[in-house]
């Protein structure tokens, strides 16, 4: 599987799995990650930082360590 920071930049991908502890996944399904969404990378910031994920209409900041545990498939 690949994670989310695999992903290019301006690549669309789908959600296919979040595996993370009960407190993680529950704060990202309440910013709208949810295994099915269609999700793409807008931007990355220097030096291994954080990325700006584009999720349906809204822009989200996530850690790299955050978005690791994010697994994807591209179409």
């Amino acid at each position: 599987m690949q994670s989310l920071t695999q992903l290019a930049i301006g690549q669309p991908a789908t959600i296919s799995a979040i595996e993370a502890d009960e407190s993680l996944f529950h704060r990202l399904s309440a910013l709208g990650f949810r295994v099915g969404k269609p999700l793409s990378i807008i931007r990355r910031a220097n030096f291994n930082g954080p990325l700006q994920v584009r999720l349906g209409t809204t822009d989200i900041i996530l850690r790299t360590a955050e978005a690791a545990r994010i697994h994807i498939s591209t179409s």
